[in-house]
This record gives structure tokens, sequence and C-alpha cells, in this order.
């Protein structure tokens, strides 16, 4: 399998305002024969307010917002918006070409009374199951009906967010194939430009009306495949949007070579290697890019990165039942994994239409756990959140396009 390096993914040639620093920002409005103390309000306005348009920018004087009302900030727009019972909400964003890409928002509540209220007001508890789905357009009503009464909550209204994470996509597609991915099967079209990066996280947060606290590069695409963008859209969040590059993980299945130059960025964010497998023929079956690429091979570029980064590396491991979930396949695990500073996070399969792969039972899952622990592996298990809302990666966006006039 042949992958294509940066130079020959292509990403749109403009460059929006949104990814852009202070001092890019100060230069350009310098050009525009405004102030320079004018570049920290544009500043303000889009890291920290989310405005999608300068007429939106009440600071700036009427003529000048009139002149540049159609300077595209780089800002995408929602096509579609998903909500799941946990509170979890994907998004398909439409991009000024028109592609669509996927983001999703997974808030984590804090055990406040707000949930007490709600469960004696209405006698019993916040039952997940009476969460409708939301699957309309930009809304931000949530409902829920407790068996006799019915209330209708805004995001405001909800228990309080102890902690904000957005899944963002590196990629329109995603070229890797990998054979459990739904966004593997619906191929690739490009690399994402810095802002259109950085657009979901503002995305998510104007939506939550919370602050982001945490990122993964985890959704569509191979984010060492754009590192270039990647790295500069890392730095945009950390000291534009104010987001810790420790609050940061970056997903990679592993290219040959791109860890190694990724960890000469000196990041202080997690590196994530989606392994999922335990040997070199198991993984070549469920990565097709993996023959180019032995796990020895792997594992030693992820030690060199620990080395040159000092930050550890987070193995994925996606359990799917009868395949890699046996205690022979955590035992070789174990034993790649020895001596390595390292965590293993096992992902039960969320499954798709196009293939046939299966969840393991809770009791093999556990079986699997106890196995690595036993080893002295660090190991949690993650669990995917919004399951009834297309929650596997590219799932939503493939239904969308297959159906669009139901999106």
């Amino acid at each position: 399998m042949t992958i294509a390096t940066d130079s020959k993914l292509p990403i749109p040639t403009s460059k929006p305002l949104l990814g852009q620093s202070l001092a890019e920002l100060t230069a350009w409005v310098q050009q525009q024969g405004q102030p320079a103390y004018r570049a920290k309000q544009l500043h303000e306005w889009i890291y920290q307010k989310g405005v999608r348009s300068f007429t939106d920018i009440s600071v700036f004087p009427k003529q000048w917002r009139s002149e540049l009302q159609n300077v595209p900030l780089g800002r995408s727009t929602i096509h579609y918006r998903s909500v799941a019972s946990d509170g979890t909400v994907k998004f398909l964003l439409s991009l000024a070409d028109g592609h669509i890409i996927e983001a999703v928002g997974m808030p984590t509540y804090k055990k406040s009374s707000q949930f007490s209220v709600l469960s004696s007001e209405f006698g019993g508890q916040l039952n997940p199951q009476n969460l409708k789905l939301d699957k309309t357009p930009a809304t931000r009503t949530t409902s829920y009906e407790p068996s006799n009464s019915q209330l209708t909550t805004h995001n405001s209204q909800l228990p309080s967010l102890d902690r904000l994470t957005v899944c963002v996509s590196s990629q329109v597609g995603c070229p890797m194939a990998c054979d459990f991915c739904a966004t593997g099967k619906g191929g690739f079209t490009r690399n994402l430009a810095v802002h259109e990066i950085v657009d979901q996280v503002l995305t998510v947060q104007s939506d939550f009306q919370h602050r982001v606290s945490n990122i993964v590069f985890m959704g569509m695409g191979e984010p060492l495949l754009n590192t270039d963008a990647v790295v500069a859209a890392i730095r945009c969040l950390n000291q534009d949007v104010g987001i810790g590059q420790r609050m940061i993980t970056v997903s990679t299945v592993g290219i040959p070579g791109r860890i190694r130059r990724f960890a000469e960025h000196h990041l202080q964010v997690t590196l994530a290697v989606s392994l999922h497998a335990s040997n070199q023929a198991l993984r070549e079956r469920l990565i097709p890019s993996a023959h180019s690429y032995p796990i020895a091979a792997l594992l030693d570029e992820c030690r060199e990165y620990v080395r040159i980064t000092g930050r550890r590396v987070t193995f994925e491991y996606i359990l799917l039942a009868g395949l890699n979930d046996e205690p022979e396949h955590a035992q070789e695990l174990a034993k790649h994994l020895r001596g390595f500073q390292t965590h293993v996070n096992l992902i039960p399969y969320n499954p798709i239409q196009e293939v046939d792969y299966q969840r393991p039972s809770e009791q093999r899952i556990q079986a699997f756990v106890a196995t690595l622990k036993k080893h002295h592996i660090a190991v949690s298990v993650r669990y995917s959140r919004g399951l009834e809302a297309d929650a596997a990666c590219g799932q939503l966006r493939a239904s969308a396009i297959a159906f669009p006039s139901q999106a």
C-alpha cells in the first residue's frame, strides 16, 4: 500500500484569519490602515468570542465592518447535529469547499445537585433513555421526558460540566483504510487546513457554551499525514485559544518516520498509537499500511518518542470479539510493552454496517484487562460515547452522504 506524503495532499490555498497568531493579525490589521490595537480586539473576538463574521464585531467602526463584510474568517457551518442520551453531541461541519467533516463534543458532568433536583422533581432518577436523540441542524435544545411529566432544557440548564472534550478530524476522509473503521471505508479527499481544525474546537465550545478543556485528534484522518497543519493547529489552540498542550492527545496508526518527526517539534501533547493487534500478521489484516511497518519498528520509534519528549505513549487497542481478544493476545501485547513507559487503552468495538466485527462480552473484556495487569501493564477500558448517535468514526458522515435528504 502506498501512503501519500504531506506534499502530495492538497489543502485550501487561502489563509483565513482563523488560525493566525496575534502577530500575524497585527500585520494584517495594519495593512488595512487600522491601528495595531485593533488586532488585539480581532484576536479576542475570533478566539474567545467565537465570532463568525466581521459584521458581528461590534467594537470595530461600522465603515470598516462594511468594507470587510465579505472577508471570510474561516468558520465552517453546522450541516447536521446529533445528540446522544449521555450528552455527547456529534457535528457534521460543512467546509468552504462543500466537503463534510465530523467533530464530537463529549461532556463530563459534575456529580452535582442538579441531577438530584431533576430526580426528586420527577419522582425518579435521570434515566439517559429519557433524553431524546436530537438529529436536527444547529439546535441547542435537549428534551427530558420522565414518565409523568416533560421538561425541555437548554445546555445552560444541564448539570454543571466538569470538563468538555472535543474529538477533532485532521483530514477529509482517511487514506489508511483500516478494516474496522467507517471513515477508512469512505476513502480520502484532502488534508484539513489549520483553520479548519481550530474551527472544530470553537464550534463545540460555542455550542456547549462552555470552555473546552481537552482535545483528542481521534476523528477522521491520520494526523501524522498532515503533520504541519496539525502542529500549527496545536500551537494555535494552545497559544490563542488557551488550551494546555498536556490536555491534547494526537492519535496515529503509525507511519514510518512520522512519530520521530512529530517528536522533534517538542510538544507536550500525549501521543496515542493505534496498535489494535498483538502480532504482525493480525495487524496487517486490520491495518493495510502495517505491511510496510512491522510492530518491532513501530515500537522502536515510540521508544524514541519517549526519549526525545519525555512524554509517555498511550497504545489504543480495539477489542474485536473472537479476533484479538483472546488471553494469548493479551500475553503477546504485554510482552511487547514490557519495560515501556506507556499506558494501554482498551476500546470495545463500536459496530459499523460495513463489516460484521462484534464487540466482546464484558467478561472477555475484563479477562483481557486482568491479564495485562498481571504482567504489570497500566491499562484502562475506554467505552465509546454516544453509541446511538452513529458514534463510530465516520459513520454519521457516511450516512449523511448516502442519504442527504435525511440530514
